[in-house]
């Protein structure tokens, strides 16, 4: 038994040595793919920049910065008319019903939740809202024009679609 205490011993003082020896390093985990790289991502990228906003007639109406935002999931844009009223809408495109979307705040207190696609090259969103006299429908179209402008014309329905009328048409010019 004297024999053995010293082995007991030793054997307790390796077995401790070698659980404070730190593990071997791993490598770090592989980070994960980029969430939103498939091309339907990208359909309203023809938006993005800083803009100078003129109605039909040339008179400018506002500026709008339009953005890439969450690892480029998302279009944030930040709206200001000429007389300093603020809006922004957060635009997405979701895969699982394969729609783009916008959430639209403006300061006038307007709200409204829109979706749709690309159709025909030009981003179509719609959605329906409540007012003061009953559901109105909302279409706002955003098409790319060959000089690099962007017409965007919102046009309101309240007989179900059946006729339209133009609430905004602005064309935006990139600024410098």
């Amino acid at each position: 038994m004297k024999f053995l205490a010293p082995i007991v011993v030793s054997l307790a003082l390796i077995s401790t040595s070698r659980a404070e020896s730190p593990a071997p390093a791993r490598p770090p985990a592989p980070s994960p793919p980029p969430a939103c790289v498939a091309p339907e991502f990208r359909q309203f990228d023809f938006w993005l920049g800083k803009w100078k906003v003129t109605n039909p007639q040339g008179q400018q109406v506002g500026t709008s910065e339009v953005s890439r935002q969450s690892e480029g999931c998302a279009i944030r844009e930040q709206w200001t008319s000429v007389s300093g009223k603020g809006g922004m809408s957060i635009n997405y495109y979701d895969s699982t019903d394969q729609k783009w979307h916008q959430d639209w705040v403006g300061g006038d207190g307007t709200i409204l939740h829109l979706r749709g696609n690309l159709k025909d090259g030009a981003m179509v969103l719609s959605g329906e809202s409540k007012g003061a006299k009953g559901t109105v429908i909302n279409r706002i179209t955003w098409t790319p024009l060959p000089d690099g402008k962007v017409k965007q014309e919102w046009a309101t329905s309240t007989n179900t679609g059946a006729s339209w009328k133009t609430a905004f048409v602005g064309i935006y010019e990139k600024q410098a």
